[in-house]
């Protein structure tokens, strides 16, 4: 397949010479000021054709656009065959190049309106009903623990996709949630996630949720395994992890392995990327706390935009739009972040959720056909939930000197109208607010009229809001699991189109992997100080005093704070740990002298606890004296000089 660079299609040569003409003359005020008919001409209202009623509106007038850069922005979608692209993803065609898969998160809640040929799909209706038969005994109290007792909670050990997705959907959905059945997520490798997370669970009611397509995934399996060893430190035969663990994997041998009765695993398929995957298996966490029911409409409402999305044209394609105002900002106006802003209390992770969706997709430099980009592509994602954001980094969206395009999204009635909804004609009348104040600022003049003439230029300057700040308002009814479903479903496809814009993968994520691998060697190590080869000095001397001794870490200027052991074995361990760090530090930087001065200080303070024997260490101002210094460390008979400590 020939591949080209967006940066040679007309429609983006068309975009740039339109940019660097007139860029400097688009000013939002001046555009809304020529044109009464503005809002009408740039927002577009989506409505579910079948299914469960969704309503969105995309009010996105207060962008710098015209119509000619708006139809030069279409062309450059048409000339990148993103319909064509878009509709191989559909089919089933292995879109994801670079490992050879179907993208298919769209089957996951395909409701028999798409022929999709490919291995898994026709089991993906089996695995639904698994969820449902399954959701329905825990929430109804018919699964029973290994004492007879119903499940009271739920503990996701998951990563990544494993983990944001399902976390972001129960806390949106908070107000369909089972009050009674409690969940936790657990993620971090920090063993804090899953020991802070244990304290308030109960072995007898808790029911695990292991969620890892392989069943290796480090982070998750580790965690797992500690699940399991607090389960039986109460439940004691390893029998009973069948009644409180469940597996959503493919690896059926590693899941029975861990004792995880295999009618407990629920599958999914390699056609699922992660970042794609809680309409799947991946779900069943969803589906325990708001129930089946609500997770099949979270799914339609999906499938209503993937339909919707498929079958618009260009010019009223919801996701299209989002996108290609994206690259307008990203490609030519060169903003490198784009917010996401909802103003509902319950999408408080939604930017969090599109961080990984985003980021991991399109954070790419190599297009599909290997060439090294020569323009932007993925922004950062960022966000927090109104008003939150407002008395925290808002003061420099309005007037610092970076251009951050942002999205206002909010419910226009609340799942909770307390104080006859006095709390939401609060936080309506901010997200309404904002976006103006983005795009009209406040001049000198109003800020003279404010102020007084007689107040300092420098108070009147500060006070003054450029303005022409970009942003798009997103509103809907309410916040249900199928207007859910539709606007993730709507960032998925803007996402998914821009990643063909610029010529990349979507679907793939090499970025992550270089880490782990260099993280796995790293581990090998940490108990060996002497062995640390292969790394950069300043990694080599931090796994030296950071890892490998259990028992020190490293503050700043040089301190260290020891974690002392008082077994003679640990003594001998901190002896051999001391001399590996002096050499590597004298390896590393040339000085040894201050670092082991300091760290002597320190722990002279606990010699006793120790048992550490010490002499003073002898500065000097001479670099001879220095080095020729010595040191009394631990439990040597003799003294040892400085340079053979260093080797």
């Amino acid at each position: 397949t020939e591949y080209s660079l967006p940066t040679e299609y007309s429609a983006w040569k068309k975009l740039q010479s339109i940019y660097d003409s007139e860029h400097h003359d688009l000013f939002l005020k001046d555009l809304f000021a020529k044109d009464p008919q503005r809002f009408a001409k740039f927002s577009r209202e989506y409505t579910s054709t079948e299914g469960p009623d969704v309503t969105l509106l995309l009010d996105y007038s207060k962008n710098l656009i015209t119509q000619p850069i708006l139809d030069a922005l279409f062309s450059l979608v048409r000339e990148a065959d993103v319909e064509k692209v878009r509709d191989q993803m559909f089919s089933g065609a292995h879109i994801n190049t670079s490992e050879d898969r179907a993208v298919l998160h769209v089957a996951l809640r395909n409701f028999n309106d798409f022929s999709i040929q490919e291995k898994g799909v026709d089991e993906v209706a089996g695995v639904l009903a698994h969820i449902k038969e399954f959701s329905e005994s825990v929430r109804s109290g018919s699964w029973k623990g290994y004492t007879g007792k119903a499940i009271n909670t739920i503990v996701n050990i998951g990563i990544g996709g494993s983990d944001l997705g399902p976390v972001m959907v129960t806390e949106a959905l908070k107000a369909y949630s089972k009050r009674d059945l409690t969940a936790y997520f657990v993620s971090n490798i920090d063993g804090t996630h899953i020991a802070e997370t244990l304290r308030v669970c109960d072995p007898e009611t808790t029911l695990f949720i292991i969620a890892s397509k392989t069943f290796t995934t480090q982070e998750t399996i580790t965690n797992a395994e500690s699940a399991r060893d607090w389960f039986l430190g109460s439940a004691k035969d390893k029998a009973h992890v069948a009644k409180h663990f469940v597996a959503l994997s493919t690896n059926t041998k590693a899941v029975t392995a861990f004792g995880i009765a295999e009618s407990n695993m629920f599958q999914f398929w390699d056609w699922v990327g992660g970042r794609y995957s809680l309409w799947s298996a991946i779900g069943l966490s969803i589906a325990l706390v708001i129930g089946y029911e609500n997770f099949e409409q979270l799914l339609k409402g999906a499938h209503g935009m993937d339909k919707h999305f498929k079958e618009t044209p260009l010019e009223k394609n919801l996701p299209v739009i989002l996108a290609v105002l994206g690259i307008w900002y990203n490609d030519f106006y060169g903003s490198q972040t784009h917010a996401l802003l909802p103003y509902d209390q319950y999408l408080h992770k939604f930017a969090d959720y599109f961080q990984q969706g985003d980021m991991e997709s399109n954070g790419k430099t190599v297009t599909k056909g290997g060439h090294r980009v020569n323009y932007q592509t993925g922004p950062i994602i960022w966000g927090a939930a109104g008003t939150n954001g407002q008395h925290s980094f808002y003061q420099l969206v309005h007037q610092g000197t970076k251009l951050i395009p942002a999205d206002f999204i909010a419910p226009a009635t609340t799942q909770n109208p307390i104080a006859n909804s006095k709390h939401h004609r609060i936080l309506l009348s901010n997200f309404f607010a904002q976006p103006e104040a983005l795009a009209f600022g406040k001049t000198e003049e109003q800020v003279k009229k404010e102020v007084g003439s007689n107040a300092s230029q420098a108070l009147i300057k500060s006070k003054v809001f450029e303005g022409n700040k970009p942003s798009n308002s997103i509103i809907f009814p309410l916040l249900t699991p199928a207007t859910l479903g539709a606007l993730i479903a709507l960032y998925e496809h803007k996402i998914f189109v821009q990643g063909v814009i610029w010529g990349i993968n979507s679907f793939d994520q090499m970025g992550v992997e270089l880490g782990k691998v260099l993280a796995k060697n790293i581990l090998a190590q940490l108990d060996k100080p002497e062995d640390v080869v292969g790394h950069d000095s300043s990694v080599r001397f931090q796994v030296v005093l950071d890892s490998s001794f259990a028992y020190t870490r490293m503050a700043t200027d040089y301190r260290i704070n020891p974690l002392l052991p008082e077994a003679q074995e640990g003594v001998n361990t901190f002896s051999s740990v001391l001399r590996a760090a002096c050499r590597i530090y004298c390896e590393c930087t040339g000085n040894v002298t201050k670092y082991v001065y300091l760290y002597l200080k320190r722990i002279r303070q606990d010699a006793t606890l120790c048992k550490i024997k010490y002499s003073s260490v002898t500065t000097s101002e001479s670099t001879d004296a220095e080095a020729s210094t010595r040191i009394t460390c631990i439990v040597d008979p003799e003294p040892a000089p400085v340079a053979e400590i260093c080797g």
